[in-house]
């Protein structure tokens, strides 16, 4: 061991390793202080013994270690806990990456922390460990994590921003990870199908259907306007009643429909999204305070629930936004 000589300031030792501790797993951090005593020519060895248990305990806070290693904080236990929500034919896999992705992204899991073994993800989230492990790989190539040999999986230092190539809600793929979108609700109301509705959630015409209304905003500033369309009466309850039950109550929350269904566990697949440049027009201007000359990007989304076409929507983002992007994986 080197020793600090006299006069130079003292040095701080930290090792860890992993620790069984019956049904639960801990890490072990001893820190030692050294330093000189006041005296010339005596050493004070100051050495103070940490324990922090990871696993099966709550409300226990982890510590990191010197040398980038962070231990996994156990707030996140009762999150990995909740019920996972599975659709019909949908594979666990699936639903164990959303959730995954969802706690790294919110913060849950922070940048750089290491993630619980694969066997704690397995028993905290009540599925088998293939799903666990099938997710983890889709979560590196997607970039969320990275693997160190020996040690186990970290969330990466900086998350990648995904864009369009998501089917996610317009105020999580319009924002970046330095801004916040907030969704204020304009209009919630019952009027007959367009041809844009009927075509793409295979409506008759004469039927009618649910519009919602909202204007995105950052920094209070409008920044685009959505139209969400789902359809009405029996063509939604058919398709899932619960979605109908809960509508009228998830319309009034101030994010988009597609936010507040997917955060009520409703599965939305094969969704598309086209991308057109038109002007704004008087209406849509009004609301973005821009004027009706003014060039905007219109993007239509539908997606399915169930494998029928459920949800419909369009959002016009005013110009001066920023970009939109698109991840891009070589197939090699």
């Amino acid at each position: 061991m080197n020793l600090a000589r006299s006069g130079s300031p003292g040095r701080r030792i930290v090792s860890a390793m992993s620790t069984p501790f019956g049904s639960m797993w801990g890490v072990l951090v001893m820190v030692v202080e050294l330093m000189w005593a006041p005296l010339p020519g005596l050493l004070c060895l100051d050495c103070s013994m940490r324990l922090y248990l990871c696993g099966h305990m709550s409300n226990v806070i982890a510590s990191g270690t010197q040398g980038g290693l962070v231990t996994t904080r156990l707030e996140s236990h009762s999150f990995l806990q909740e019920q996972l929500q599975l659709a019909v034919g949908q594979p666990i896999r699936v639903a164990v990456y959303t959730r995954l992705a969802e706690g790294i992204r919110s913060g849950v899991f922070r940048l750089g922390e290491m993630l619980p073994r694969e066997t704690e993800l397995s028993a905290t989230l009540g599925v088998s460990r293939t799903p666990v492990r099938e997710a983890l790989m889709l979560l590196e190539e997607d970039g969320l994590l990275v693997t160190r040999r020996g040690v186990g999986r970290f969330v990466t230092d900086t998350i990648p921003h995904g864009g369009l190539e998501q089917l996610r809600p317009f105020e999580v793929a319009l924002a970046d990870p330095n801004t916040t979108i907030t969704v204020q609700p304009a209009r919630f109301e019952l009027e007959g199908v367009t041809d844009f509705v009927s075509n793409r959630l295979a409506l008759d015409p004469a039927a009618n259907a649910w519009i919602r209304e909202s204007v995105l905003l950052h920094d209070g500033r409008p920044i685009a306007t959505v139209q969400e369309h789902l359809p009405a009466g029996r063509y939604l309850s058919d398709v899932s009643a619960r979605i109908a039950s809960e509508l009228m109550e998830v319309a009034a929350e101030p994010r988009t429909l597609l936010a507040s269904m997917q955060a009520n566990g409703h599965v939305f697949t094969n969704g598309v999204c086209q991308i057109v440049a038109t002007d704004a027009g008087p209406t849509r201007a009004k609301l973005l305070n821009i004027k009706a000359s003014a060039a905007v990007l219109i993007l239509t989304q539908t997606a399915e629930h169930g494998g029928v076409p459920l949800y419909a929507a369009k959002c016009v983002v005013a110009p001066g936004h920023g970009s939109l992007s698109v991840m891009q994986h070589n197939p090699n």
